[in-house]
């Protein structure tokens, strides 16, 4: 038993624990591509699949190992151990990545991406990202757009609208991760180890139910052109992402007296060594004034990369 077991050993369930009525889903531990659904593996028209998705790493990003994938289905959560199946395993998860058939519901999906693409060359195509279509209903709805863009994962499980479920125990886990960065490394897999990552994709398919039937077909279309950006956001190379999946184009079936905004784009600025500090400006008030006054997302490599780039802004309106 490792620390982590012993640590938590009567607590295997957080979620489950706090609500009772919620049942953990059934789960797999993955060490092989052939302990995976078929369907999965061999994505075809024929057997469209829409599945939540989340990675767990460490420091995960390029370089940030890459640890575990999960997957879940609408019985079942799968557990991809990249640390005992290796490069083999991810590899043959390549395809439903990649693929058109397959969705891929996650919350916010950019390090997630950048991981995938720099440690395995996977290309990260056709996700739904619930922190884009929140943002959006929001929109939809005549909500004030906050100063700070994006809504974390445990305030979107808390909103009744979409789950209503408190999540305390992500504080537990992040805790964990400051004590020992190395934390998703640890084998074998612990049973809270094992239940966080469960719980951090068994409600994405409920979420996404819920969001579909909010989003217009003008948002709908948003989500998908800004949830391929943000799949690239920081995946940066020289040929202008030619080798990744078109964006989807304006869908012939909407009206031609709604209001479509310009489509957004993907656009990145390079920063001289050591003027990060001049673009974001103090307290950020620079940054901030670029956000408000062109209505875009900005967003910042930091620590973990990309080095020298000032972000990557989505422009929805012409300055």
């Amino acid at each position: 038993m490792n620390q982590y077991q012993l640590l938590y050993c009567d607590h295997l369930s957080p979620l489950a624990d706090s609500n009772p009525e919620l049942p953990s889903p059934p789960y797999h531990i993955v060490t092989k591509p052939g302990q995976l659904p078929v369907e999965f593996l061999e994505p075809s028209a024929a057997h469209k699949l829409v599945i939540g998705f989340d990675c767990e790493g460490v420091d995960l990003c390029r370089n940030g190992a890459l640890c575990i994938m999960q997957l879940a289905f609408p019985d079942a959560v799968y557990l991809v151990d990249a640390i005992e199946g290796g490069q083999e395993l991810i590899q043959a998860c390549q395809p439903a990545l990649e693929s058109d058939h397959i969705t891929k519901v996650i919350h916010d999906c950019k390090r997630d991406s950048e991981a995938l693409y720099f440690q395995f060359g996977i290309k990260l195509h056709n996700v739904m990202d619930t922190q884009i279509a929140y943002s959006l209903i929001q929109e939809q709805e005549g909500n004030k757009k906050p100063s700070d863009d994006y809504i974390s994962f445990v305030t979107l499980l808390a909103d009744p609208r979409y789950c209503g479920i408190p999540y305390p125990e992500k504080e537990e886990v992040r805790t964990l991760l400051r004590q020992d960065p190395n934390f998703w490394k640890i084998r074998p897999l612990s049973d809270m180890m094992v239940r966080a990552a469960t719980d951090d994709v068994r409600f994405l398919l409920s979420i996404h139910e819920k969001m579909m039937e909010k989003l217009s077909k003008v948002s709908l279309w948003r989500l998908a052109v800004r949830s391929e950006l943000y799949c690239r956001c920081f995946c940066l190379n020289d040929n202008q992402f030619a080798d990744w999946s078109p964006l989807p184009p304006v869908p012939d079936d909407i009206e031609a007296d709604v209001y479509i905004p310009e489509v957004d784009i993907l656009s990145v600025l390079d920063v001289p060594p050591g003027k990060m500090g001049l673009v974001i400006g103090k307290k950020g008030a620079t940054i901030m004034e670029v956000k408000g006054s062109c209505n875009v997302e900005i967003h910042i490599g930091g620590a973990k990369g990309p080095p020298n780039r000032v972000g990557f802004p989505f422009i929805r309106e012409s300055c």
